[in-house]
């Protein structure tokens, strides 16, 4: 994918370090010399001088071609022209960092696909190292109705040795609880386990339950701190 990025900062750096990692073809645009300077010799990405709200530079950095624009700056304001020229000239895929709540619905009319909230996505997740330290991740899916849940087990875990199957069954696990994801060894890939998939110590597996159930499953496990 071709992929743009508006904002040269911390952020959008760090995006483009990991996105061109995974194989994308990544230009950023920003209006700092020096920034941009550093995108192209240490990180190996195209880079764009001047204004993600200049549409001669947008043109010029192939705004009509990419797959993908995130509109990173630290001003949501300039942000949400991103978004709109964005989605006039046709971008599939808009991301934009959200600073203040109030540009979320402003963001949705004028045509953002992903709204990332960056001091809520900070709030969540010292929220959850502080209430549920045991859990290596936590992802929020349908206004939070939905977490999804990186679990690392120990050698002496209670579900170590027993299948996904005999897990579900258990009449303490929590009801429409799933694991959907897991890993024997770092060094393994990720798989979707069957019912016959046993649990070893020292693996990781991604579970799927509701906010309220987090505790008792947790607790089911004995990972309970």
């Amino acid at each position: 994918m071709y992929i743009l990025i508006g904002g040269a900062g911390m952020m959008g750096l760090d995006l483009a370090r990991t996105l061109l990692h995974m194989g994308h073809t990544i230009a950023v645009i920003d209006t700092d010399p020096i920034a941009c300077q550093y995108a192209r010799q240490k990180i190996g990405v195209m880079a764009f001088e001047g204004s993600a709200v200049n549409t001669t530079v947008l043109l010029e950095a192939g705004i009509r071609k990419c797959n993908a624009f995130i509109a990173a700056l630290r001003e949501d304001a300039l942000n949400l022209a991103i978004v709109t020229l964005s989605k006039h000239y046709g971008v599939p895929q808009i991301m934009v960092r959200m600073s203040d709540r109030d540009f979320e619905e402003p963001y949705q009319l004028a045509g953002a696909t992903h709204i990332i909230g960056t001091l809520e996505l900070a709030i969540s997740r010292i929220v959850n190292a502080i209430e549920y330290p045991q859990v290596d991740a936590m992802m929020h899916f349908e206004q939070g109705q939905v977490e999804v849940v990186k679990l690392s087990i120990p050698q002496l875990c209670a579900i170590v040795g027993l299948t996904v199957a005999e897990i579900a069954q258990n009449p303490q696990f929590p009801t429409g609880t799933l694991i959907i994801g897991y890993q024997a060894h770092p060094h393994e890939d990720l798989i979707v386990p069957n019912g016959s998939t046993i649990l070893e110590g020292g693996s990781t597996i991604l579970v799927v339950t509701k906010p309220s159930l987090v505790r008792q499953m947790l607790d089911f496990m004995g990972l309970c701190a």
